[in-house]
């Protein structure tokens, strides 16, 4: 998954315990093979191939199943979560130290738009070549989501996972006490924006400090706007508490895309949340 990932549990036995944990590392570690943009044997970079040239793929139940997600998150979003817009890489590099040219943005921002591709499931086209796409805002919440379901059916009552600070909690530790899960501040790397005792549920968050451009005391975050190209510049973290990982996932970047309006599209949907703007200025229902 390209980050640091952390699988607690609580079992009658330590057998059984290492056999769940590495069941659950065997479906990680088989979602990262299927999905990964890094690996040229996965079969994401087998349906960018097919998208750079322009043609249709036949995908399986599970990649139609993230699709459909997908689609549903680009409707809500107004078109702002847009699993094409992975080809703006090509322009942000943030261990350059310098700003993309405004005219390869501008080359690229032609090629991004999920309306521009026909999903007829199972069947993916791309009738416009140079297109990607990339499952970099679901997969890993998604795998989240599958790990905790694969330990609750081996009887796991107790546990948490945690890929990369995706987080979700399987019922309290082993003594009945909640899991204190941090938020990270995102202008203070030592500073915790606040803890969340959690029995269950799940906690994601986006910000724009793990991948990040400073250019004359500006930072320029890896959360891209598909339709300018350019860094979101009003939120710097969003922190989403849900019942599954995958929404709270979606539901928190799509809060840092929409700016402005995005603590009041949380508010909307009822989700505890809470964040933090480029000033500094926090808010949200989650903190105290």
């Amino acid at each position: 998954m390209g980050t640091p990932c952390e699988i607690q549990l609580f079992a009658k036995t330590e057998l059984k315990a290492n056999r769940v944990a590495k069941a659950v590392i065997y479906d990680v570690q088989k979602l990262e093979a299927q999905y990964s943009r890094y690996r040229s044997d996965s079969f994401l970079s087998e349906i960018n191939r097919v998208a750079n040239t322009g043609g249709s793929i036949t995908v399986d139940e599970v990649t139609a199943g993230l699709l459909n997600y997908a689609a549903t998150c680009y409707e809500q979003s107004d078109g702002l979560f847009d699993i094409t817009s992975g080809v703006l890489r090509r322009a942000w590099d943030f261990k350059s130290g310098v700003l993309p040219d405004e005219a390869q943005i501008k080359s690229l921002l032609a090629k991004i738009g999920w309306h521009k591709v026909r999903w007829n499931p199972p069947v993916l086209e791309f009738p416009t070549p140079g297109m990607e796409i990339d499952f970099g805002g679901i997969v890993k919440e998604y795998a989240v989501d599958r790990a905790a379901a694969l330990c609750i059916e081996a009887g796991i009552k107790h546990g948490v996972i945690n890929l990369g600070g995706d987080i979700k909690v399987i019922g309290p530790r082993g003594d009945g006490s909640p899991w204190r899960v941090g938020i990270r501040h995102p202008h203070q790397n030592v500073t915790l924006l606040d803890t969340v005792l959690l029995r269950e549920g799940a906690l994601t968050s986006s910000g724009d400090y793990e991948r990040c451009l400073m250019i004359d005391g500006v930072r320029y975050g890896h959360v891209l706007n598909p339709k300018t190209g350019w860094p979101v510049r009003y939120l710097s973290s969003v922190s989403v508490l849900g019942d599954f990982c995958v929404i709270a996932g979606s539901a928190s970047t799509i809060a840092m895309l929409k700016e402005e309006e995005g603590p009041a599209w949380l508010e909307s949907m009822g989700l505890p949340h809470c964040w933090v703007d480029v000033n500094g200025i926090e808010g949200g229902s989650l903190l105290k």
